[in-house]
């Protein structure tokens, strides 16, 4: 591994792997239950990775991610044309990968539809792995660093195991991973199914059981009902998603692709995702799943304040109208329900950019994970990693962990 300035600059390190992170992970206090799932700490999920400081999905950015102390890392699942499972959050390559500056894949642009959704790019059904191997990652949130795009490589699923087994390993502590079947139905049409090949992985790294360190996630529940069906005995996690918010209202809103899952679309089935988040939509789930995977939106909403005219006003002055401009809102019963149902909550995505932060939280991302673990989450996903622990380690102290 090259990479390795970038984690002496940021403002927490390999310090957070601590003896106090490590008791905090391991429920050494069990007699001071939390008000999780289990009783024990909440997990934090470095989402693609320390995707807040590095290029997403890349082994730099996983490692990174569990240098900052991570429990868990996160990959999406794609295939490639020779039916590799590779860590990429989209099909079209051209939203995370120095693609389009390959003249020699300038021919292989096109458009087609990706989950009823039109898109135009280069798609990596189309790319063997050694051709998707000469591409770099980049940075997909233009206020985060662009001095490492191009710099790291797309990875494999493969390669992700073999390095959370050498870091489980070297650090003395479990690290999972918690991959997710990226456009299952999508694949399956072109002809590329994910499962079959993620549970042969899985079930070769000796992790087919609700005990391994890793979690299967999916937003279509038949692509969870599958794996089920063919074996795989981990734990699984329905994912629940949304289009927005509207911030004059809180409430959340629908529209396609976010607004039901893509299964379902095809299927015929006219529900919302919103219908998962109901106690019977809970129960459904249940039957095929550990737990949930939803949009933080569902348990804490946001609302803006409105002027004369019933628009939100810019609270902050900087001639923007987003997510710094409202307050957080009463929480919603999800997690009680959910855990009343058997199901833990895993909500994404805690980002730390002051735009994505209501304002009662006073510009601190802390202070949203706080608000979060004290309702008591079983884990969250989060792109600043040592972000999330350094509130989970406050939380801990005040739950006298």
């Amino acid at each position: 591994m090259s990479f390795a300035a970038p984690v002496h600059r940021l403002p927490l390190a390999a310090a957070c792997c601590s003896a106090l992170l490590l008791s905090a992970c391991g429920g050494s206090d069990d007699d001071k239950r939390l008000p999780t799932l289990d009783g024990a700490a909440p997990i934090v999920v470095a989402h693609r990775g320390a995707s807040g400081y590095l290029p997403e999905e890349t082994l730099e950015a996983y490692s990174l991610a569990i240098d900052l102390g991570a429990d868990v890392i996160e990959p999406d699942l794609i295939a490639t044309k020779d039916g590799i499972l590779i860590a990429r959050h989209d099909p079209n390559l051209a939203y995370s990968t120095d693609v389009a500056s390959h003249a020699e894949f300038a021919a292989r642009k096109k458009t087609i539809q990706v989950d009823g959704e039109t898109q135009t790019g280069w798609f990596a059904s189309d790319f063997t792995l050694a051709e998707i191997k000469t591409l770099g990652a980049i940075s997909t949130d233009a206020e985060r660093p662009q001095q490492y795009n191009g710099a790291y490589k797309i990875v494999t699923f493969q390669e992700i195991i073999d390095l959370v087994k050498a870091r489980t390993a070297s650090t003395g502590r479990t690290i999972a991973v918690y991959p997710e079947t990226k456009n299952p139905t999508y694949h399956r049409d072109i002809g590329l199914p994910l499962e079959d090949t993620l549970i042969a992985q899985i079930k070769a790294a000796g992790w087919n059981s609700k005990s391994a360190p890793i979690y299967v996630q999916s937003f279509e529940p038949s692509s969870l009902k599958y794996l089920k069906s063919k074996g795989l005995e981990t734990r699984l996690i329905q994912l629940i998603d949304a289009d927005d918010v509207n911030l004059k209202t809180g409430a959340l809103t629908f529209a396609a692709p976010y607004d039901r899952p893509y299964d379902w679309l095809k299927a015929g089935d006219t529900r919302l995702f919103s219908a998962m988040v109901t106690p019977a939509g809970l129960t459904e789930i249940k039957a095929y799943a550990d737990g949930i995977g939803p949009w933080k939106r569902y348990i804490i909403t946001v609302k803006g304040t409105l002027d004369a005219s019933g628009n939100v006003t810019d609270i902050n002055g900087d001639g923007k109208i987003n997510e710094a401009d409202t307050t957080s809102q009463p929480a919603t019963p999800l997690i009680a329900d959910a855990h009343k149902a058997g199901l833990f909550v895993h909500p994404y995505t805690f980002r730390n950019e002051q735009r994505r932060l209501a304002s009662d939280y006073k510009g601190d991302p802390k202070n949203e994970y706080l608000a979060f673990y004290r309702l008591g989450v079983d884990g969250v996903f989060a792109d600043f990693t040592d972000t999330a622990i350094a509130a989970r380690n406050t939380y801990l102290k005040e739950m006298g962990r």
